[in-house]
């Protein structure tokens, strides 16, 4: 249980529509500002989950995203605008959401969740809010909740609807009872199929929503219950579900022990080891006689029939990281994606599986459209 915290005078003016309702006021208040709440993912969802739990006065709020801003991010990631693209979004939005409200602490955590590090970053909080858009990632937070005795509000989107649920140990279903087992590729993500622009706002508010509710201990949770929103018909629904006896990792026998990485992960020693090879380096080698270079676009299909470069082949990232695919071992394949983070990732990957030298393109596509062909079609 949460130590109370004393409000400043500050803080009683700032929150004082809240000390007016009686399921919160000042004991509610001085419950907000001792918790610890980490955001895993701070997107699409994380963005409305962050701005409003800053809002609501929850003192210590991390935030955790090893990506960096993408200008395709600007239409419904509300913690960036266009003078943060390339930057790292754990940081910007560290800087966004303590302008916010200074009275708070924000730490931002500019990593890859993993197995190595999620129980050092989640003994740091109390709750956890899940905004990750990876399958995988969500299957490594709920079972390090369930294995460490944290709450969790989660989350997903897709195209024009939305779900979320809770989590509270000891008393309800963890995400697993109602998705034993997904892969990565079950679903297309928003790049693929796109996602309407204000639907992880609602989302996202639900989840902020949830993390107050959950902190004060007023209302009923999300417990053993997944809320589903279709924007379309704008009509919320309900699906109950129940603790599984079965349940790998809450179950009565549970084969799951310690959090396990997601497919694909890659070390930060991995990452640093990556070569690359600026847009102008990799035109000038395509136009000379040297020995020809595989390039293999690692984004979605999608991306890659908008535009790409000639002769250039298609393996999205996830057929890499899941199904191990057959990659070129002893030419000079080079890696490459929209902005690069994806591409280092495949080359991380690549090394391991044997390629002799493979290279990012560094900056990815961008760069090479500002720096070689800014006809090129992204």
């Amino acid at each position: 249980m949460l130590m109370p915290m004393v409000l400043s005078p500050p803080e009683l003016r700032r929150y004082s529509r809240h000390l007016k309702l009686a399921e919160i006021g000042v004991a509610g208040q001085e419950t907000l500002k001792a918790a610890r709440v980490l955001i895993v993912g701070a997107g699409g969802l994380g963005s409305p989950a962050a701005l409003y739990l800053a809002a609501a006065g929850v003192g210590k709020l991390g935030l955790l995203d090893c990506d960096r801003v993408d200008e395709s991010n600007l239409q419904r990631q509300l913690l960036y605008g266009p003078a943060d693209v390339g930057q790292p979004k754990a940081q910007v939005a560290r800087a966004r959401v303590a302008a916010l409200n200074p009275q708070i602490n924000v730490l931002a955590h500019q990593t890859e969740l993993c197995a190595a590090n999620v129980r050092e970053i989640f003994g740091l909080y109390d709750l956890i809010v899940d905004g990750s858009d990876r399958i995988s990632t969500r299957y490594l937070v709920n079972d390090a909740c369930v294995l460490f005795g944290k709450s969790l509000v989660s989350a997903a989107i897709h195209r024009f609807e939305g779900q979320a649920m809770s989590y509270v140990p000891g008393q309800g279903p963890c995400y697993r009872c109602l998705f034993p087992q997904m892969s990565e590729g079950l679903i297309p993500n928003c790049a693929e199929v796109g996602v309407l622009g204000v639907l992880p706002g609602v989302l996202g508010a639900i989840q902020a929503t949830e993390a107050i509710k959950l902190i004060v201990g007023v209302g009923q949770p999300l417990l053993g219950r997944l809320l589903t929103y279709d924007a379309l018909e704008l009509r919320f629904s309900e699906f109950r579900f129940a603790r599984r006896a079965d349940c790998a990792v809450c179950g009565e026998q549970p084969s799951i022990r310690e959090p396990a990485d997601p497919p694909g992960f890659c070390t930060l020693e991995e990452l640093q080891h990556v070569r690359h090879i600026t847009a102008p380096q990799l035109a000038q080698a395509l136009a000379s006689s040297a020995p020809s270079h595989h390039l293999i676009d690692v984004r979605e299909p999608a991306e890659f029939v908008a535009g790409h470069l000639p002769g250039a082949i298609n393996i999205p990232l996830a057929q890499i990281e899941h199904s191990g695919a057959i990659l070129p071992r002893h030419e000079r394949v080079v890696f490459m994606c929209r902005s690069g983070a994806r591409s280092l990732k495949a080359c991380a990957l690549a090394r391991r599986a044997g390629v002799e030298e493979p290279l990012q393109l560094d900056g990815g596509l961008l760069a090479w459209k500002a720096a070689i062909e800014p006809s090129l079609t992204l």
